[in-house]
């Protein structure tokens, strides 16, 4: 039996990772954030940890690696027949190498930009951006990557503002079920 991924993806700030951890926390599943593999990669190279360095290197490994290289190191990790919650996805070729190897159930964890904007400032992480500008700038970077594609496509969507967390979490659980229903009636899984 393949693998089942739920990816979880969405914009800085919508509350992807919140979103994802509780995910699999509910569901028992592992927890794979994509940018964990790119800091161990970093890490075997002697990179510093910062955003700057992360996302040069991220950018590295895609041309050498291809667009998919960060979902190409998840995939070594992957265990045949196991339930995994996957933060970050940011390209659809991400999303295509996952599909090749595992089923997929794709979740976009959307917030308007202004909400996000308020999270980000709010949780005060190093690498959160200062200004409204630096914010927009990010955004448009992550678009280039694809991200709106992602989030375009995904097989669920849910909207994580005007509510508690947990109602968030809820509403994608009920919708993640519905589809693992499908995922296991299909006989190839």
């Amino acid at each position: 039996m393949k693998a089942v991924l739920i990816c979880v993806t969405g914009m800085p700030g919508a509350g992807k990772s919140e979103v994802a951890m509780r995910i699999a926390k509910r569901l028992n599943a592992k927890l794979l954030n994509m940018g964990d593999f790119v800091r161990s990669e970093a890490l075997r190279r002697g990179l510093p940890i910062d955003r700057e360095n992360l996302m040069r290197l991220a950018n590295e490994l895609r041309e050498e690696m291809g667009p998919d290289a960060v979902a190409k190191l998840v995939l070594a990790s992957i265990v045949e027949g196991s339930l995994y919650v996957i933060d970050g996805v940011r390209n659809l070729e991400e999303v295509d190498t996952f599909r090749s190897k595992t089923s997929v159930i794709l979740i976009a964890v959307h917030a308007s930009p202004k909400e996000r904007f308020k999270r980000l400032l709010s949780r005060g992480r190093e690498d959160d951006p200062k200004n409204y500008q630096e914010f927009l700038e990010r955004d448009l970077k992550e678009l280039k990557l694809g991200l709106g594609n992602v989030i375009a496509m995904a097989d669920l969507i849910v909207v994580n503002q005007g509510r508690d967390i947990e109602s968030v979490v809820e509403e994608a659980l009920r919708m993640i079920e519905e589809v693992l229903k499908d995922v296991h009636a299909n006989s190839d899984v």
